[in-house]
């Protein structure tokens, strides 16, 4: 049986992921997903190479208002897998209600910035 290429990531919302209103500042959803993404890589062993997969695309959609020391989960799975990019689908959840769901297209790209097939072993390891 393989390994499941969707992980769950704890965390906790800082006081410095807050505005002046204190509620979150857009970005830290977005920090979160790919720390989530980052842990999902590392479990999977497709770590290496992670800086030859800049962001092409992102977009999130903020349900419910996330405030500091909100306990939450960050889930994260690869939606789509193309020839040479790959989107993310990610959600976060307090007490299993979606605040907050998102996409992040990353594009493999070479040592050069073209793009670039995504490696076998990276594609057996998301399937």
């Amino acid at each position: 049986m393989g390994v499941e290429a969707e992980h769950r990531e704890r965390v906790r919302v800082a006081w410095v992921d807050t505005d002046a209103g204190g509620r979150i500042h857009f970005t830290a959803a977005f920090r979160w997903a790919e720390a989530a993404e980052t842990a999902l890589r590392r479990r999977l062993g497709i770590l290496d190479g992670w800086g030859s997969y800049p962001r092409r695309h992102v977009e999130a959609a903020f349900h419910h208002v996330l405030v500091f020391d909100d306990e939450l989960d960050v889930y994260i799975r690869p939606e789509r897998i193309g020839s040479t990019s790959i989107t993310w689908a990610w959600r976060i959840e307090r007490e299993g209600e979606v605040c907050v769901d998102g996409t992040m297209v990353v594009v493999h790209v070479d040592e050069h910035g073209a793009k670039a097939e995504i490696p076998d072993r990276v594609r057996r390891a998301l399937s």
